[in-house]
C-alpha cells in the first residue's frame, strides 16, 4: 500500500494534459542592444522594467547533466526562445551561455552547460580545458543547481553517473533541484517512483511534497523498524556486508518530471526558479533572452546542424566560422564558412549537386528565422583547409 500511495503522489505531478505554448516562431528576439531604460513592451507578454532596484529580484541557475539529456532543449521551452544550439548527437553546447528570462520584477538567468563528461570521453573527443571547467565555472556564479536526468536511457535512469554525482558532492554547499526529463518517452509513469528512490537514496521525506506520506507511513511503523533493526544489528556484528554504492544524491530539495520536447511540466519548473529569486539588482534589460551575440549564434546554429546531418564523427572535424553579417531593411544577410579537412569530407558535407549542403542551408535558415523573428538570407559554403572557398 505504501508503494501505491508514493505511486499515487509521483503520477499526480504530471500533467497529463500538456500546458498551451506559443511557437517560438511568434516569439520576437531582441538582442543585447544596451537602449534606454524605457523599454516598451509591445507583444504584451508579461515583462516589464521595475521602478527601482529595491524591487527587482534576480536568481541565477546552472542547468547541469550528462551529455545528451536534453539540456539545451529544456533551457529553450523554459525560457520560449531559442537561444541554444540543440542537435541529436552529443556535446552540441561547446561553451556555457546564458539564457535570460525575464517576468515581472524577477529575473532568472539560466547556465545552458556542456554536458559532464569523464577522462574517456575528453581523450576521444579531444575536448579542451574550457570545455570542461564550463560547468564548475557555471556552478561558482550560480545560488541554485539544476540537474537534468534522462529517464528514456533504461541504462542509466536508475543511477546518476559518478561525474555527476562528484560534481554535486563538490557544491554542496548549494541547493539543488532534480528534473527527470523525456517522460513522454515512458510506456509506464510506475517506473518513475522507483527512479526518484534511486536518484535520492531513498531519501524523498526531505523533499517538498513528498515528504508528508513517508512521514506518516514512518510514525505508524516505528515500533516494528526499531525491532527488524535490532535483530539486524546482531546479524551484521557477525557478518558485515560490503558498502552499498552511493547511485543518488539525497540533497535535492524538490523534484520535476518534464518533457522538454512536449512542454509538459515546464511551468512548474520556472515557477519554482523564481520563487527562489532573491532581493539583487537586475543583471540584464527585459527584452534581452541571451548574453551571446547574433554572430555566435548563427554559427552555432550552423554547427547544431551539421552534427544533425553528418554521420559518425565527420561533423567533429569541421570548423565554422562567420564570413559575413548585417542586417539590411528589417532582413539578416549573412554567409557562414564550413572548413573541411579534405577534399573527400568536403564532398560528403556538400552531397550530390550539393543536395546536402543545400538540406542544410534550408535547415539553418529556419532555425534562425525562428531565433531572430525577422527574415534570414543565409549561405554557407564550405573550403578544403588551406585551399580557397566554392560554393
Amino acid at each position: 500500500m505504501h508503494d501505491i500511495g508514493m505511486a499515487l503522489i509521483l503520477l499526480r505531478r504530471i500533467r497529463i494534459t500538456p500546458a498551451p505554448f506559443l511557437g517560438l516562431q511568434h516569439c520576437q528576439r531582441c538582442f543585447s542592444a544596451r537602449l534606454s531604460e524605457n523599454v516598451s513592451n509591445d507583444n504584451g507578454t508579461e515583462q516589464s522594467n521595475p521602478a527601482n532596484n529595491n524591487t527587482e529580484r534576480l536568481i541565477k541557475v546552472a542547468i547541469i547533466g550528462l551529455p545528451n539529456a536534453g539540456k539545451s532543449t529544456l533551457i529553450n521551452r523554459l525560457i520560449d526562445h531559442r537561444v541554444c544550439p540543440v542537435s541529436a548527437k552529443v556535446h552540441t553546447t561547446r561553451k556555457a551561455s546564458k539564457a535570460i528570462h525575464s517576468k515581472s520584477n524577477s529575473q532568472a538567468i539560466l547556465f545552458d552547460t556542456p554536458g559532464l563528461v569523464g577522462n574517456r570521453e575528453i581523450k576521444k573527443h579531444q575536448l579542451d580545458t574550457h570545455f570542461v571547467s564550463a560547468c564548475r565555472h557555471a556552478i561558482q556564479h550560480s545560488s541554485l543547481i539544476g540537474v537534468v536526468h534522462d529517464v528514456s536511457n533504461s541504462w542509466t535512469r536508475h543511477a546518476l553517473n559518478p561525474v555527476l554525482l562528484r560534481v554535486l558532492e563538490e557544491y554542496a554547499h548549494i541547493p539543488s533541484f532534480l528534473i527527470l526529463n523525456k517522460i513522454d518517452t515512458l510506456k509506464s509513469k510506475r517506473i518513475l517512483l522507483d527512479i526518484v528512490r534511486n536518484l535520492t537514496c531513498d531519501q524523498m521525506e526531505n523533499i517538498r511534497n513528498y515528504g508528508p506520506l513517508v512521514r506518516r507511513r514512518k510514525n505508524k511503523v516505528d515500533s516494528q523498524v526499531k525491532k527488524s533493526n535490532a535483530v539486524m544489528d546482531d546479524k551484521d556484528s557477525i557478518t558485515p556486508k560490503p558498502p552499498t554504492p552511493v547511485e543518488g544524491w539525497p540533497n535535492f530539495t524538490e523534484i520535476f518530471m518534464v518533457s522538454a520536447m512536449s512542454g509538459d511540466g515546464l511551468r512548474e519548473v520556472m515557477s519554482f526558479i523564481h520563487a527562489n529569486s532573491k532581493q539583487q539588482p537586475w543583471e540584464h534589460l527585459p527584452d534581452e533572452h541571451t548574453d551571446l551575440t547574433p554572430e555566435q549564434l548563427i554559427v552555432q546554429s550552423v554547427r547544431a546542424r551539421l552534427l544533425d546531418f553528418m554521420p559518425q564523427e565527420i561533423p567533429y572535424l569541421l570548423q565554422t566560422e562567420l564570413e559575413y553579417y548585417e542586417v539590411v531593411g528589417g532582413k539578416i544577410l549573412t554567409s557562414a564558412i564550413v572548413t573541411c579537412p579534405n577534399d573527400r569530407i568536403a564532398r560528403l558535407v556538400c552531397g550530390e549537386s550539393n543536395g546536402k549542403l543545400r538540406q542544410i542551408n534550408e535547415q539553418v535558415t529556419s532555425d534562425l528565422i525562428e531565433t531572430f523573428g525577422m527574415p534570414v538570407l543565409l549561405t554557407i559554403t564550405t573550403q578544403v583547409r588551406s585551399k580557397e572557398p566554392k560554393s
